[in-house]
């Protein structure tokens, strides 16, 4: 099927910068909507920004203006830029992807996660 492998989490200061990236590989046949989710303990997994194929970008509130989600489609992989970290950003990132895969003699839709990369804003 398609696997999805995340990086670029880490410990970083209140103000600091991190970017996320989140590669796809396998049997792809097109990448429709990228997105990254958070999920901080003992709290629901939440959308923090959201990529569609021909670009159109969406965010959550609380990251307006700081994060950047962008896509290169010739490497089958999404970032997240996040500047300005704060205590409160700090969680388990995932990446999720949906998309089209080869499956047998033809095609089939894909939903898949990356495994998650932790994020820990902290002095």
């Amino acid at each position: 099927q398609v696997q999805l492998v995340e990086s670029g989490g880490g410990l970083v200061q209140p103000g600091g910068s991190l970017r996320l990236s989140c590669t796809a590989s396998g049997s792809i046949r097109s990448l429709n909507r990228m997105g990254w989710y958070r999920q901080a303990p003992g709290k629901q997994r939440d959308l923090v920004a959201g990529i569609t194929s021909s670009g159109r970008t969406n965010y959550a509130d609380s990251v307006k203006g700081r994060f950047t989600i962008s896509r290169d489609n010739a490497k089958n992989t999404v970032y997240l830029q996040m500047n300005s970290l704060k205590p409160e950003d700090t969680a388990v990132y995932y990446c999720n992807v949906e998309g089209v895969y080869v499956r047998g003699s033809g095609y089939s839709n894909f939903g898949s996660w990356g495994q998650g990369t932790q994020v820990t804003v902290s002095s």
